[in-house]
């Protein structure tokens, strides 16, 4: 799988300018083995965390640029792939935040043009990605990361920049949270699932 953004592509090579050290055929290689390796990975936790499927590839694409352009720090690291779940999970929360400040906008917008009128109902079959949505994005990361990806909480703390206590506050509140959404089946379900 390649990568493609408006930037370069790390698969074919970066600009000398964007290279982390020039004229190390190494680190390109290495780099374009760790992104053939995880950007699937990356992408699925993007869309986990974000629950936009058209973005997830997107999102995972620029935080493998952002991890080529600090490539020396990122190969150097105690575990290179956390690090990049990190990166992934940070950018995730600014999309999230941003989508959240435009939809507010336009909500705004929209409640000054009609007055009178009133949005449907919440609809009352709700699916797992509808209910995650719901939570706020540390309670999904712990939860998405812990049972979706199957981590430890060591491992997902790691990741999330947080303590393992906070990943398990974190992920049994999101869980319960879950559980109020979708039944307790369901949230069996979603826990068996993380292989």
């Amino acid at each position: 799988m390649s990568m493609s953004t408006s930037g370069s592509s790390p698969g074919a090579g970066p600009s000398p300018a964007a290279a982390p050290s020039p004229g190390t055929a190494d680190a390109s290689a290495e780099f374009h083995a760790f992104f053939e390796h995880h950007h699937a990975e990356l992408a699925r936790l993007a869309h986990l965390l974000t629950g936009e499927t058209d973005a997830a590839d997107d999102l995972a694409a620029d935080a493998l640029l952002a991890l080529w352009h600090r490539w020396d720090r990122v190969r150097d690291a105690e575990h290179p792939v956390a690090y990049a779940r990190g990166v992934v999970a940070n950018m995730a929360r600014s999309r999230i935040r941003s989508t959240v400040r435009e939809r507010r906008r336009i909500a705004l917008f929209w409640s000054q043009r009609s007055e009178g009128a009133d949005g449907p109902d919440v609809a009352a079959v709700v699916d797992v990605r509808q209910a995650l949505e719901r939570l706020p994005f540390r309670k999904r990361a712990c939860v998405v990361l812990r049972h979706a990806f199957d981590l430890s909480e060591r491992d997902t703390a790691l990741a999330l920049g947080i303590s393992v206590g906070t990943v398990k506050s974190q992920t049994s509140r999101g869980m319960a949270e879950l559980q109020r959404h979708l039944g307790a089946g369901a949230v069996d379900d979603l826990a068996g699932r993380g292989k």
